[in-house]
């Protein structure tokens, strides 16, 4: 059974250099691209922290509360190296979980563990800032000592649960198989990419924000904060063939791939 874990591999060992994820922050001008390559990279020194510093094991519930950033995708996919199983936030009750993954900003948490995230460029810790949860494991300036590589002591299994989301519990292989589901690639045209505007917390975001992405030859370009006057040019600049935003997002089914909805 194909698992994120396996889409990925497979997107490494095909074509590494290709861009798989393009972020956007209109707010701050922010612009930073991703290769799978460098994608991979983030993923297995998160994957090393997830397993050196927080001795998480497979199974273990990792809510992942991030606004739409490139980060939060890396988190998905680093949860999911490990056989964690990522929890989506509800918005209303909480649910148990052995680590949260929080923006900087977060002094609360219901978790035995809590990461915190300064959503610097590049990854790197914004000057002066730090978590305001007292204990929190500062990712921005720990991160960076973990290895570029990881493997698994055990190798993620497609059958096991991999994302919990409100009224939902989905495998790593109903994962995998949604994105290729909703990725029918004679459709796309070369070098095609697929706007996301919501942020990675419902399945239909972080299948086609994330995993359509890694089935596919498709870009994912993640726009926070978007300004509405810069979509037309976008369109034309990124080459969009389609755009989820937080309608069809929050409507649970991923929209047709083979137009551009607007």
């Amino acid at each position: 059974m194909t698992t994120p874990s396996r889409l990925l591999a497979t997107a490494l060992a095909t074509d590494p250099s290709r861009p798989l994820l393009t972020y956007y922050d209109d707010a701050t001008g922010e612009r930073t691209e991703l290769s799978v390559a460098t994608f991979a990279n983030w993923v297995a020194k998160t994957a090393n922290l997830l397993r050196d510093d927080l001795d998480l094991q497979g199974g273990a519930r990792v809510e992942v509360d991030l606004p739409l950033h490139w980060q939060a995708a890396v988190w998905l996919q680093a949860c999911w190296a490990l056989g964690l199983v990522v929890v989506l936030p509800s918005g209303t009750a909480t649910q148990p979980v052995d680590l949260a993954v929080v923006t900087h900003d977060r002094a609360e948490s219901h978790a035995a563990e809590v990461v915190s995230l300064g959503l610097g460029p590049m990854g790197l810790a914004r000057p002066g800032s730090f978590p305001a949860y007292d204990g929190a494991l500062d990712y921005d300036r720990e991160v960076h000592g973990h290895g570029d590589l990881f493997t698994p002591s055990v190798e993620p299994r497609g059958k096991d649960p991999a994302l919990v989301a409100p009224g939902a519990t989905l495998t790593g292989a109903a994962l995998a198989d949604a994105a290729a589901a909703a990725a029918p690639l004679p459709r796309h045209p070369s070098g095609g990419r697929v706007l996301v505007t919501t942020a990675l917390t419902t399945p239909a975001a972080v299948v086609g924000g994330l995993l359509v992405p890694l089935a596919t030859g498709v870009t994912g370009v993640l726009c926070r904060h978007l300004d509405p006057a810069r979509l037309p040019g976008r369109v034309v600049q990124e080459n969009l063939v389609v755009v989820l935003d937080d309608d069809a997002a929050s409507s649970g089914t991923v929209p047709d791939w083979g137009s551009l909805q607007r």
